[in-house]
């Protein structure tokens, strides 16, 4: 069986599009046949839940129990890689806990494929999470997302503040989730699809949709960039190697 794959999404700040990144992970590994299953830790409602309800099981990810749903499970679920979004301000604390349980010392050791996405907002208290995340991710993969879905800028930072946070971890990359229309992110909202399945023209059981021609142009390229950059940083082959390449065809 293939080595598992953990990816945690997640800021201590809220209101940066953590979830948004999920749903594009989601579909990016679906689009790559890669199995793939969630953990939505916004109990109890779960946003990332609702729009891919057939991957995705709402935990919470402070209780022991359900620590253990996701954890005690890696070496026997079908799924190749793991994706936990995680509730606003429970990424430092979520670490901790995986060190703390030793999960941190079986990726240091090469048992499992560990990354972390983390979402970063513009003002410097996301900067400063990056120092607290930093005492734990060790050799992790770890990606600075900016995220620019809700036309947040990141230009303000001072390039020598920014990088003295970023050269703290080892191997960080930047990732930069563009800006997608306003309308569009509305649409599908309301249409609680996949971005994938909206692109498709799909409801959410797979039956023909009346989406916007012109919206679904918007969210097909915009998922394109989005993608392109999953791609840069070689995603798929740092969490599950060996995968046939994939035919992706995310519109209809």
């Amino acid at each position: 069986m293939a080595k598992p794959a953990v990816v945690l999404v997640g800021a201590d700040k809220g209101g940066v599009g953590k979830t948004t990144v999920a749903r594009t992970l989601l579909d990016y590994f679906g689009a790559h046949h890669t199995p793939t299953r969630a953990f939505d830790t916004e109990s109890p409602r779960g946003t990332l839940k609702r729009f891919h309800p057939n991957l995705t099981e709402v935990v919470d990810v402070t209780e022991v129990a359900d620590q253990m749903k996701i954890f005690d499970t890696l070496g026997t679920t079908p799924a190749q890689v793991t994706v936990i979004d995680i509730r606003a301000g429970l990424l430092s604390p979520t670490l901790q806990a995986l060190s703390d349980i030793g999960f941190l010392e079986s990726a240091k050791k090469g048992q499992i494929t560990f990354a972390v996405f983390h979402i970063l907002g513009p003002s410097i208290a996301s900067l400063q999470e990056i120092a607290e995340t930093a005492t734990f991710v060790g050799d992790a993969s770890y990606f600075l997302v900016k995220n620019h879905i809700n036309d947040t800028s990141f230009f303000d930072w001072d390039p020598a503040t920014y990088n003295s946070y970023f050269n703290q971890i080892k191997n960080a990359q930047d990732i930069t989730i563009p800006k997608l229309n306003e309308m569009a992110t509305e649409q599908v909202e309301v249409g609680g699809v996949p971005y994938v399945q909206f692109v498709a023209n799909k409801t959410g059981s797979g039956d023909p949709a009346n989406y916007s021609f012109v919206l679904r142009g918007y969210v097909r390229h915009w998922l394109g960039q989005v993608w392109g950059e999953y791609d840069r940083v070689k995603l798929v082959d740092l969490l599950a190697p060996k995968q046939d390449s994939p035919v992706r065809q995310a519109a209809g």
